[in-house]
This record gives C-alpha cells, sequence and structure tokens, in this order.
C-alpha cells in the first residue's frame, strides 16, 4: 500500500472514530482499535478501548463533534491527529465545549494502537467534576 493510500486510510478511520464516537457506539469504536490498543485520557489515564467508551458514553448525553481537522504525520510515522471541538453534553444535561487534539497511533493493519487524548482540563474540570461517575 502505497504511502498516499495509507494517509486516506488513517483519514477515514479517524473520520469514522469521531462519527462514533458523536453517537456514542461502544462497538464500533472498539472496532477500529487493536486488541491490545490503550488510550490515554487526561482524566482517567491509560484504560483499554472499552472501558474508556463505556464510562464515557455512560457519563454522557447527545454530544456533537465539530472536526476542525484531520493532521498527518510530517515525519512518515503511522500517526495522525484528529482536532476537533467536542460539544460534550453530560447526563445531567449540562454541556462542556472544548478544543481537543486526539494522537492515533497505528499498527501495521491501520487499526489503532494507541490514542493519547490531549486537551486543557483546568477549565473542564470545574465543569465536569467527578460526572465519570
Amino acid at each position: 500500500m502505497g504511502q498516499a493510500a495509507i494517509h486516506t486510510s488513517y483519514v477515514e478511520t479517524i473520520e469514522q472514530y469521531l462519527a462514533q464516537l458523536e453517537r456514542g457506539d461502544v462497538d464500533a469504536i472498539c472496532a477500529l482499535f487493536s486488541g491490545d490498543a490503550q488510550v490515554f485520557s487526561p482524566f482517567l489515564g491509560w484504560m483499554g478501548p472499552r472501558p474508556f467508551f463505556e464510562k464515557v458514553r455512560d457519563a454522557s448525553g447527545q454530544s456533537q463533534i465539530e472536526t476542525i481537522d484531520i493532521l498527518l504525520s510530517a515525519r512518515n510515522a503511522p500517526r495522525a491527529v484528529g482536532y476537533f471541538v467536542y460539544h460534550w453534553q453530560l447526563k445531567d444535561g449540562s454541556m462542556v465545549h472544548f478544543n481537543c487534539a486526539d494522537v492515533f497511533d497505528f499498527d501495521a493493519q491501520g487499526r489503532i494502537a494507541c490514542m493519547t487524548i490531549v486537551y486543557d482540563t483546568h477549565p473542564i474540570r470545574a465543569e465536569v467534576g467527578n460526572k465519570y461517575g
């Protein structure tokens, strides 16, 4: 597979991920990850994808994702970044809006091997508190 096809695959995977995150479809999200993948959350630390996205789903209402861009590695690493505004509705109906960058590292099969979530937690912690439960 050529570099252009690989980059297209990464973009498509991230677009699928963001669409499924907005829907809260844990099974569809987890299908994008390798079997031993890990997710790093500024709130929750390192977790497997299923427990992490189940926590997100259980803490969320109807959220919206506003994609800003998808950025590809300038060094031809198997990595890309989804940059978006998360309009996150919590279970109690309150809304939190923040810019987020999810850094995706892909395995040789094009599945997500590691995802690192990056955002400024200071203003969000004041609103979210312990609503992950």
